[in-house]
């Protein structure tokens, strides 16, 4: 295993300064906004100190060095078609491996991607083991408003220690088969040993770095991004669990925030186990809907797509595929990768068919979901390295292996299909050294409105949890999308909203809510 944290880590002097698949919703044709007819807002006890809406702000002289970056894009989104129109820039830049505030001890670049023609940058956060900013800012690009990118053009972030972004590569491959792959029917103890090992190896790895992987630092990279494009306020839209970055930033440098969009933000409560429950419960509630869509398609599953989908699982416990990729498909692995793809809404008749194809013997189609996570290449490092570090660095909960054990079989009676497996996350933290910092506020006085966007049925940042994030965030307005997957800007009714707070200043109602 290469030790990459000390053969390219620089020091400043020398520098001369420093988990979850998502992707967007599909479209909705139902009629636009009805405004107040969600749930109503929480009331504070008292009245926030709340900054009006900044003016937009064009940037600056800047030394970043934009290459034109289109066909190696289009490239890297595979079958994930973008219009012919767009055209896609890259860079990279430096940050200090640590928050400014901080002790320096190093740099680490940082990649971008630029696409759409407007003059204003709008930062894209997505979350840290989805696919990196940088693809998910093309993606996106294709899916919003013409009107928005003639007004803006977005910046795509590889994540520090994701894509592009000085990936980190710290698990060996066998040990994140067994984190990824292990039937939580089989106990803790086997999950336990591969997570003891990944810590194990990432902190010969990464050194001093391991502890620098977190949504405090990755907030603290967006106020270098802000300073290098030489804007006074970073106008910003983050995805799922990117959203916390975003809602950090804030709540960090509020007189540096810009038009900011939170679509989707995890749940802000301390204590994972109850987090990770919502989440096997919104995980559950999407493969229903999922199901309801399949059968009014009439997909290759029939009416019942949660029924072949649980007794793909049952075939795969005791007789696993093994794939042309050379990845063994079991019980657990199986489930991750439909719980993948239920995050994509744009994906369900493509995880249809995989599920259909794995039940005739065929696994390739299925695991494809997953190799992301799984696999490393020399231009790709697995999704599972920095996500995993990110995760546990970002959490203060570790439980013993008896706990461990009781969560597991809890969520597993609560939630039959993916319960347990969401609860590993516990198991995969338990050994990490315990963060000595104080999780970070994502919500401050004196920031301006910010539009945060629940999703109804959410497999990844369900909709109870972010309205609780909301509510810790003094200057959220929330819109709620009655739909089903991991976001919500697929949605023409969220997308108009979004445009005309982002490009016209027009601040949406708290509570409005968008039809599905």
């Amino acid at each position: 295993m290469p030790r990459r944290g000390r053969a390219r880590r620089l020091t400043v002097a020398l520098a001369g300064g420093l988990i979850l698949a998502g992707c967007t919703a599909g479209p909705s044709t139902r009629p636009a906004v009805v405004e107040n007819d969600g749930p109503p807002p929480s009331e504070q006890p008292t009245t926030p100190r709340q900054a009006p809406l900044p003016d937009l702000e064009e940037p600056g002289a800047s030394d970043i060095a934009w290459s034109d970056c289109g066909e190696e894009t289009r490239a890297r989104l595979g079958g994930r078609q973008v219009p012919g129109t767009l055209d896609f820039s890259c860079a990279r830049i430096t940050t200090t491996l640590d928050a400014p505030d901080l002790p320096r001890r190093g740099i680490t670049r940082m990649a971008l991607l630029k696409v759409g023609t407007g003059p204003i940058p709008l930062a894209v956060v997505n979350d840290v083991d989805g696919e990196p900013g940088t693809l998910y800012a093309a993606r996106l690009a294709a899916q919003l408003p013409d009107a928005l990118l003639r007004k803006f053009h977005l910046i795509g972030i590889d994540r520090r220690g994701t894509g592009d972004s000085d990936a980190v590569r710290c698990i060996p491959s066998e040990v994140r088969a067994a984190l990824l792959g292990h039937d939580p029917a089989q106990g803790v103890e086997p999950a336990l040993d591969a997570a003891r090992t990944a810590g194990q190896q990432c902190a010969i790895n990464l050194e001093d770095e391991q502890s620098a992987l977190d949504s405090w630092r990755a907030a603290g990279d967006l106020d270098e991004l802000r300073q290098q494009l030489g804007l006074d306020r970073l106008s910003a839209l983050g995805h799922g669990e990117g959203s916390k970055v975003v809602a950090i930033y804030g709540a960090r440098y509020p007189d540096r925030v810009g038009r900011v969009v939170l679509d989707g933000v995890p749940d802000p409560s301390a204590d994972l186990a109850a987090v990770l429950d919502g989440v096997a419960g919104g995980a559950e509630a999407t493969l229903d809907a999922f199901a309801e869509d399949c059968a009014s398609r009439g997909c290759p599953l029939g009416g019942d797509a949660r029924g072949a989908v649980t007794s793909l699982a049952d075939e795969l416990a005791g007789a696993p595929l093994v794939t042309g990729s050379g990845v063994t498909l079991g019980r657990a692995l199986a489930l991750r990768a439909v719980l993948t793809g239920l995050a994509d809404r744009e994906r369900w008749p493509e995880l249809a068919d995989a599920v259909a194809a794995a039940k005739g013997g065929n696994g390739g189609p299925l695991t494809a979901f997953v190799e992301p996570y799984l696999l490393e290449s020399d231009v790709a490092a697995a999704r599972l390295d920095g996500a995993l570090a990110t995760l546990c660095n970002d959490t203060s909960t570790r439980l013993p292996a008896d706990q461990l054990a009781r969560v597991t079989a809890e969520l597993g009676t609560k939630h039959p299909v993916f319960g347990a497996l969401v609860a590993q996350e516990l198991t995969w933290c338990s050994p990490w050294p315990s963060r000595r910092e104080a999780l970070p506020e994502i919500g401050a006085d004196g920031a301006p409105p910010m539009v945060v966007v629940s999703t109804a049925t959410d497999p990844v940042t369900p909709e109870q949890g972010t309205i609780r994030a909301a509510e810790q965030i003094p200057s959220a307005v929330r819109i709620a999308w009655q739909g089903a997957g991991h976001g919500a800007l697929g949605s023409p009714c969220v997308a108009e909203a979004v445009r005309a707070f982002l490009a016209d200043g027009k601040v949406p109602r708290d509570g409005t809510l968008c039809p599905a």
